[in-house]
């Protein structure tokens, strides 16, 4: 049995993981695979007005075909500075503008393309799993201070650092299993 601090500290640091874990979620899903989303443009910034703003908060994004996006800017005016962003996004997309929405036509991902989006979703993976480790870390070092200014007993806190492990474990083989599903959607053809 566990004592109150030492579990909320690995309540804490589960926490944090899941945290970890949704944000490699919602990055793997602005990750293209086969079909257009909407989620593909989630990461573009558009400098209008004086700042830099993310496309949805200008614009609603619809995907009305498998291989088309349609941006509908709420202001006319900033249709050009959208246009721009989504152009220099990186994102291997050509938008095209008829003065009242913008085309993003999705064109059918190549061999090379899709080994270079693996290599990404690979690089995000790598990302979550080192904060991972770092929570894990940085949790042992909180379950090591508390163990000593509780006068605990050692072997609590290695109970404790025992469950920190399986959970790191657990968290980092959810990432693995995330990274393969992404890269058999991308791979797909």
């Amino acid at each position: 049995m566990l004592d109150e601090l030492l579990e909320l500290i690995l309540s804490d640091a589960v926490d944090h993981m899941e945290r970890s874990m949704q944000y490699l979620g919602k990055e793997l899903r602005a990750v293209r695979a086969g079909r257009a989303t909407p989620a593909m443009l989630q990461n573009v910034r558009v400098e209008c007005y004086g700042s830099i703003s993310p496309l949805n908060q200008l614009s609603s994004i619809n995907a009305p075909q498998p291989d088309l996006l349609v941006v509908s800017p709420w202001d006319k005016s900033s249709i050009n500075a959208i246009e721009k962003a989504i152009q220099s996004a990186n994102l291997g997309l050509n938008p095209s503008n008829d003065g009242v929405i913008i085309r993003v036509p999705v064109p059918p991902l190549t061999e090379e393309r899709r080994r270079e989006l693996c290599k990404r979703v690979r690089q995000l993976g790598e990302r979550s799993k080192i904060a991972i480790r770092n929570i894990r870390r940085s949790t042992k070092d909180d379950l090591k201070t508390t163990q000593e200014e509780e006068h605990l007993s050692e072997d609590m806190r290695y109970l404790a650092e025992e469950r920190l492990q399986k959970e790191t474990d657990r968290f980092v083989s959810a990432i693995d299993d995330f990274l393969r599903q992404k890269e058999a959607e991308i791979m797909e053809v």
